[in-house]
């Protein structure tokens, strides 16, 4: 799980700037609306979907926008038709990378994400290349500031979490993806906020990179959930805590 944390700190060093918020909006909407179609717009009944709202209100996207997206992805209003695809790849030093899409447009999006991978080093491959390295596992953020670490374990593992690890400024929570919003409404529940929850894709080895390989690596990672048809993307890259000071300084 250790390559999981580092990047984790990296992102959490290299938090998306205000200037990114509208794209944020933008993939949390579109999460919102494929969660309503495949299980349909009762929040109560469709996790995907209860997962989704949660994340988008701890993001501070509008209620209007929220209940838009539902109605949209479950036919009571007109909107655009999403489908789900995972790409799969090798950066630079032989990182591997997972990125997953929601789109329109399936041919803009892999020509997208095929020139990235080309522009910094890496390759595309075929499906299941890297895919079998990965678990899904819910994950939350926790800064360390005014939190009690006793209490926080106590809440988190008592709700069904997996696993507490600790970050250079925060604590990260593992659970089980059917475990998540258990554990997330038991830490909301008792005053604990987290700064970041998702269900994510977690590797179970790492490769280690420094210098140009490392610099090329996150710079590929940065781009790739930059653009407007990703929803996430996974590596197993790890970075020694001098790297990552090195690269969130950059």
């Amino acid at each position: 799980m250790s390559g999981h944390s580092k990047w984790s700190t990296i992102k959490h060093k290299k938090a998306a700037k205000d200037a990114k918020r509208g794209k944020l909006f933008s993939k949390l909407i579109k999460e919102i609306t494929v969660a309503a179609k495949m299980g349909g717009g009762d929040v109560g009944a469709n996790p995907r979907l209860r997962t989704a709202v949660n994340t988008a209100k701890s993001s501070s996207v509008p209620q209007d926008n929220i209940e838009r997206a539902i109605k949209k992805g479950s036919g009571d209003l007109d909107g655009v038709d999403y489908e789900e695809i995972q790409y799969e790849g090798y950066g630079p030093g032989g990182t591997a990378v997972l990125v997953q899409t929601m789109t329109d447009n399936r041919n803009r999006t892999v020509s997208e994400v095929r020139h990235l991978f080309t522009r910094f080093g890496g390759n595309m491959g075929e499906n299941g290349c890297v895919a079998w390295m990965f678990e899904k596992r819910g994950l939350m953020t926790v800064d360390k500031q005014g939190i009690d670490e006793e209490k926080l374990m106590e809440i988190a593992l008592e709700a069904g979490a997996d696993d507490i690890s600790e970050l250079d400024d925060a604590f990260e929570i593992t659970t089980a993806p059917e475990a998540f919003d258990a554990v997330k409404e038991a830490l909301d529940n008792g005053g604990v906020e987290a700064s970041s929850a998702s269900v994510a894709m977690v590797p179970s080895n790492t490769v280690d990179l420094s210098g140009k390989d490392a610099e090329r690596a996150l710079k590929l990672l940065d781009e790739l959930e930059d653009l407007d048809d990703v929803q996430e993307v996974a590596s197993n890259l790890d970075l020694s805590p001098e790297e990552i000071e090195r690269l969130s300084a950059d």
